[in-house]
């Protein structure tokens, strides 16, 4: 089996290692059950320092951790009200090793889902591209479709948009890229799915999302946005679409989130992404 990070993949050798955080100021006035996914996925390989601290009105609480699939943690907190304040931070040393491909994944990652209403583009695609040609082929003209249709507008977008409204409307953020394209492909009878990511280089600087599709049985990043280069994206959740992946949820009560912040760093430089090479995540 090639390992990211040992052996040459995609043209990239190892990443260097990456510090990414997240702090986010959520005002709690109801009881409620807060779910956070801002840490780095527990995935084989990683090798990781982090720190997660969790405040509700200055006193110190630990969250409940749950880990699902692909490595994706959820911390889970149940808050009565007051000010919860969250840090994460993590220094990344070397990268996972990429998630194989399983065999259910040809079945749920074909399906329709919240955001991303594949049934919706059946014949669209059948008009808008040559359903004959090979996955590797379709999967570059599909983000080469959404990256030409789309405007990268901050606030263009609704956060229950779909995939459909976010083709009408032509614009979105890198959430809507990434359901637009997982949508086209799922259409195209290609497994996609969505991954939310610390991205160093991405600007403006924030959570950031891509797809992943599977060509010659490999997970691979696509990212129509071209925000952030690919090799040094860090996995922190992966799923059927943003219902999946969101980095703050929550059940029943009232909140608001006061304030967010996102910072990624790579240590040197960036390498460039010409968008040409198969890249996968760790």
């Amino acid at each position: 089996m090639t390992v990211w990070g040992h052996i040459p993949y995609g043209g990239a050798m190892i990443p260097p290692p990456r510090d990414v955080s997240a702090t986010l100021e959520v005002y709690v006035s109801a009881p409620t059950e807060l779910e956070m996914q801002i840490a780095v996925a527990k995935l084989p390989g990683l090798t990781v320092t982090e720190e997660l601290a969790v405040t509700v009105d200055g006193r110190s609480l630990w969250p409940e951790e749950i880990v699902g699939e692909h490595g994706s943690r959820i911390h889970r907190l149940r808050v009565e009200s007051g000010l919860v304040v969250i840090d994460y931070s993590a220094h990344i040393e070397t990268p996972a090793y990429p998630i194989p491909v399983l065999t259910t994944d040809h079945s749920i990652y074909l399906r329709p889902s919240r955001y991303a209403e594949c049934d919706k583009f059946f014949g669209f695609v059948a008009g808008q591209f040559d359903i004959d040609e090979s996955p590797g082929v379709l999967i570059a003209q599909v983000a080469d479709f959404v990256a030409q249709r789309l405007s990268y507008i901050p606030g263009a977008s609704d956060p229950i948009d779909g995939a459909a409204d976010t083709l009408l409307a032509g614009a979105g953020v890198c959430r809507d890229y990434a359901h637009l394209a997982v949508a086209l492909l799922r259409a195209l009878n290609i497994p996609a799915r969505l991954v939310a990511v610390y991205a160093p280089g991405c600007d403006p600087m924030d959570f950031h999302a891509v797809a992943e599709a599977i060509i010659d049985g490999e997970w691979v990043a696509i990212d129509a946005t071209g925000l952030a280069p690919r090799q040094t994206l860090v996995r922190i959740s992966t799923g059927r679409d943003a219902a999946d992946t969101a980095f703050l949820d929550n059940h029943r009560g009232l909140i608001n989130l006061n304030y967010y912040k996102v910072t990624a760093f790579v240590d040197g430089d960036l390498p460039i992404d010409t968008g040409a090479e198969r890249i996968r995540l760790g």
